[in-house]
C-alpha cells in the first residue's frame, strides 16, 4: 500500500522531529521544513496529502502559507500554535485551515486529528446513517458532485477545502432540515463537541464568501436564528 504522504513545517526542529516520529509510527511518509519557503517548495516537488503548520514563524508565517496553499490546493491543513484565545482560532480557521491543535499538545491527539482529516478527504461521508449518498445534488443556484467534489455555485466553478465541502454536502443533501452548530460539527468533525466555539461559524462564514453573490445577504445557506444553519430545497 502506497503510504501517505505529510508535511510539517514548524521551526522549532524538536517539534517537527517529535511529529515525524509519531506520524512515521503510524505508517506516514514525513516531509519536514523549518519555514515557509521550503514547505512551499515540498509541496509544489511532492504529492502530499496533509499538511501541518506552525503559526509563529520568522518570514512568511503560519497565517499566510496556509492562505498560499489554499489558492492551488484543497488538502488538509492543521495549524499549530501556542495562541489558544478564539480570536487566534478564528484566524487561523479563517485563512483556510480545517483544524487548530495548540501547543503544547498530545502526539497522540494530533496523530487522532491527522487521521480524522485524511479520512474526510478521502473517504469520509457526513451524511452516512443507514442511507445511500446522493452523488450529486441540484439545488436552486447550487450544484454538487460527491464523487468529484466539485461545487458549481451560480454557474462558476467554487473550490473548497475538505471541511468546507463537508458542511455545504450536509446541508445541501438535508434540503429544508436545519442543522445546530453543534449537529453540524459532532457530524463533520465525527467528535463530540463539550463547549462552545466558534469553529462551525468560521466555516459558514469561508463557505458564504465563495459560493454566495453576497456573502452578507445569503442565498443558499439560511441562517435560523437561534437555532442554525439550512439550505431550502
Amino acid at each position: 500500500m502506497e503510504q501517505i504522504s505529510i508535511l510539517v513545517v514548524d521551526d522549532d526542529k524538536e517539534i517537527a522531529d517529535l511529529v515525524e516520529i509519531h506520524l512515521v509510527g503510524d505508517g506516514y511518509s514525513v516531509f519536514k521544513a523549518y519555514n515557509a519557503k521550503e514547505g512551499l517548495e515540498l509541496l509544489k516537488q511532492n504529492d502530499i496529502k496533509l499538511a501541518i503548520l506552525d503559526i509563529m514563524m520568522p518570514g512568511i508565517d503560519g497565517i499566510e502559507m496556509c492562505k498560499m496553499i489554499r489558492e492551488t490546493s484543497t488538502i488538509p491543513i492543521i495549524m499549530l500554535s501556542a495562541k489558544s484565545t478564539d480570536l487566534d482560532k478564528i484566524v487561523g480557521l479563517g485563512s483556510g485551515a480545517d483544524d487548530y491543535v495548540i501547543k503544547p499538545f498530545n502526539p497522540l491527539e494530533l496523530t487522532a486529528r491527522v487521521k480524522s482529516q485524511l479520512r474526510r478527504y478521502t473517504t469520509f461521508n457526513p451524511n452516512s446513517q443507514g442511507k445511500e449518498p446522493l452523488k450529486e445534488i441540484y439545488l436552486e443556484h447550487l450544484a454538487i458532485n460527491k464523487e468529484t467534489h466539485k461545487v458549481i455555485a451560480y454557474d462558476r466553478d467554487v473550490k473548497l477545502t475538505p471541511i468546507e465541502f463537508d458542511i455545504l454536502y450536509l446541508l445541501a443533501s438535508n434540503p429544508g432540515k436545519v442543522f445546530s452548530t453543534e449537529e453540524i460539527f459532532e457530524t463533520v468533525w465525527n467528535e463530540k463537541m463539550y463547549e462552545a466555539n466558534n469553529t462551525v461559524m468560521v466555516h459558514i462564514r469561508r463557505l458564504r464568501e465563495k459560493i454566495e453573490l453576497d456573502s452578507r445577504n445569503a442565498q443558499i445557506i439560511k441562517t435560523v436564528w437561534g437555532v442554525g444553519y439550512k439550505i431550502e430545497k
